[in-house]
């Protein structure tokens, strides 16, 4: 087993590279980490191929004796970037991998950017059956695409892939920046932006977290998957006979709820919060097909996912860094 992970220096290809090397069930694995700027760092069970996606020579040369490869690789809102890798370097992987003697499955990480996140409003729990729909920018619009061509290579060529569709992914004390009114804030909304500055100073410095209302003036309900639990995912779907063709939710089992992580935080933290209404829409993604299919259970619930990030230390030689913008 030769395993090409795509995007192995972000926070999921690090996690499952090493997970995949202490699972005793992939003893024998080997892996190729597919670099483009950051790399990763070789062993004598990985071995490192630098460039880019969009270039079909370099990922013919990456897929040679290739037997899986997990396509993690991806752009945010860089509209000069994201159809060259998202598009035309997902094209010219699984135009290679279905061609290859060697190739065995393909496993693609998706986002629920695919089926518009909390910008739509949905009459139900969002299960795999749920129509693709972008919100605005090119990053929802590129993970509408990626699932669209992997099924169609599935449905032109019989090709064996998974798609393992994630809302959020969290790590280490990423959930707990997520809800910070400062600069440091991770990911959206930006919260300072949506309080007057003297408010928002006041709150970064408190501790303060925003009690996010939807657009009925409910607490929204957010989905976010840790990193653990989609790496799990993953190595349950790693020649999974179950798993062929298939496209799977993978996310908590209940979406986050801003009203119970302001009730928990005021607690265990004594933390205040603050209401920010928003014109978004609470959802809920099912995900019952993957428990079903790939027996495949999340570890995290509400109450961990907030003690984890809380409780993480960060050293000085690990600074808080965000690779892309949006």
């Amino acid at each position: 087993m030769l395993i090409l992970v795509t995007g192995a220096t972000g926070k999921v290809g690090r996690r499952f590279i090493a997970g995949l090397l202490d699972d005793p069930r992939f003893s024998k694995a080997r892996i190729r980490a597919l670099c483009h700027n950051r790399l990763y760092e070789a062993t004598d069970r990985v071995d490192v191929f630098q460039g880019s996606i969009a270039d079909r020579d370099v990922v013919a040369a990456a897929l040679d004796d290739v037997t899986h490869v997990v396509h993690l690789a991806t752009c945010k809102e860089t509209p000069s970037e994201v159809m060259d890798v998202t598009v035309k370097g997902l094209f010219w992987l699984l135009e290679e991998f279905r061609t290859s003697v060697t190739a065995r499955q393909f496993i693609l990480i998706g986002g629920d950017a695919g089926v518009g996140h909390f910008h739509y409003r949905h009459d139900g729990p969002i299960t795999e059956n749920a129509r693709h729909c972008a919100y605005p920018g090119s990053y929802a619009l590129s993970k509408v695409l990626e699932e669209v061509m992997l099924e169609q290579f599935g449905i032109q060529y019989g090709l064996n892939g998974c798609c393992l569709r994630a809302p959020w992914i969290m790590e280490k004390d990423d959930f707990k920046y997520s809800l910070s009114f400062g600069d440091d804030v991770f990911g959206g909304p930006d919260w300072k932006t949506l309080v007057p500055e003297d408010a928002a100073r006041r709150y970064a410095a408190m501790g303060t977290v925003p009690l996010l209302l939807d657009a009925d003036g409910r607490p929204l309900k957010r989905n976010f998957v840790h990193v653990d639990d989609l790496v799990s995912a993953i190595l349950a779907a790693i020649d999974n006979p179950r798993a062929e063709r298939q496209l799977f939710n993978i996310c908590m089992d209940r979406p986050v709820d801003y009203a119970e992580v302001a009730a928990y935080l005021l607690r265990t933290r004594n933390l205040g919060s603050i209401d920010i209404p928003s014109r978004f829409h609470s959802n809920w993604m099912d995900n019952s097909k993957a428990k079903y299919l790939l027996d495949w259970r999340p570890n995290y619930d509400l109450e961990m996912l907030i003690d984890s990030a809380w409780q993480y230390e960060r050293s000085k030689e690990e600074p808080r860094i965000v690779w892309y913008p949006g």
